[in-house]
């Protein structure tokens, strides 16, 4: 009989880009079913899934009960939070540790959680308030101490955040302009890509254990990111600053400084810190498929500017 593998946040962009690219793997199909987790079964995507083969179950998050139901039986389960969410850092360390404990509770062999680096440690305190890497950091260190093979998927900056909210915009004299708040390069993921990045931990859990796949395609100068759109579009585009006030436009007070350290996150230490791109040459070269290029998404997306 089969193994089963359980996907949290099936419908969402992480659990939904795994589920939809496994569906196309035959080797691992072999090996796993597939189960979907989400918190509303009977919404679109989820009913697409289902369609497509994928058993589909309703769990809440902040329910172990419901965690216990919806990892039953599983063999491996990729688990993820959404900081956003709630916009907190006890929440999703809370969520993301019931998660692991119902994991090692239904007996499975491998967990894959989305991790993030510990930023306050990286930077020596002195970024002390991006929350979201640091709850993701903490509740891997707990899986660690737990009885059970794991895997830590470590996703970049999404390029799709580049669709919209902070895509290029006319200014003024109706010149296209991207402002952004850092310098230097900052690493991007096509997160359609997020199952290719997992995939050698699925079919080799014993030698992937304890390893952390830094999931990026390359690291991204803003220069590169202008070059790419000018590329494709053939559209005059203007590189330019935007403060983190601009860029966090709506966000509330304390998010907002979060946004700021974020800023100095990519300047300073490019999110993964000084090993970064050694570790994404490691990690590119375990993958059997190649990622999204940033010139691949932008054709992939088209028309940005009409």
């Amino acid at each position: 009989m089969s193994k089963l593998l359980t996907v949290f946040g099936a419908t969402g962009q992480q659990g939904g880009s795994i589920l939809h690219y496994l569906l196309r793997r035959a080797d691992v199909l072999q090996i796993y079913r597939l189960r979907g987790i989400t918190r509303d079964v009977s919404k679109p995507a989820a009913l697409a899934l289902k369609e497509a083969g994928v058993e589909m179950v309703q769990a809440d998050m902040d329910d172990k009960a419901s965690l216990r139901s919806a990892v039953a039986g599983s063999n491996a389960v990729f688990a993820m939070t959404n900081f956003w969410e709630t916009g907190s850092a006890e929440v999703e360390v809370a969520q993301g540790k019931a998660m692991a404990d119902a994991t090692v509770g239904a007996g499975a062999e491998l967990i894959v959680w989305a991790s993030l680096p510990n930023v306050t440690e990286m930077s020596g305190g002195k970024l002390s308030n991006v929350k979201n890497y640091d709850d993701k950091a903490e509740v891997e260190a707990y899986i660690r101490t737990l009885p059970i093979k794991s895997a830590f998927f470590m996703p970049a900056m999404y390029m799709q955040m580049f669709t919209h909210m902070f895509k290029p915009k006319p200014n003024n004299d109706g010149e296209l302009v991207f402002a952004v708040t850092w310098s230097g390069r900052c690493p991007l993921i096509d997160i359609r890509d997020a199952g290719k990045f997992i995939v050698p931990a699925l079919l080799d859990p014993d030698k992937y254990n304890g390893k952390r796949f830094t999931a990026a395609t390359a690291f991204y100068t803003p220069a590169q990111m202008v070059e790419g759109w000018k590329k494709v579009t053939g559209k005059e585009i203007q590189l330019g600053e935007a403060s983190d006030e601009a860029w966090g436009q709506g966000f509330p007070p304390d998010l907002l400084e979060m946004l700021k350290e974020v800023t100095g996150l990519i300047s300073e230490y490019e999110c993964y810190g000084p090993t970064g791109q050694e570790d994404l040459d490691w990690t590119l070269a375990q993958m059997d498929d190649a990622a999204t290029t940033w010139e691949r998404f932008v054709q992939d997306n088209e028309p940005w500017f009409d």
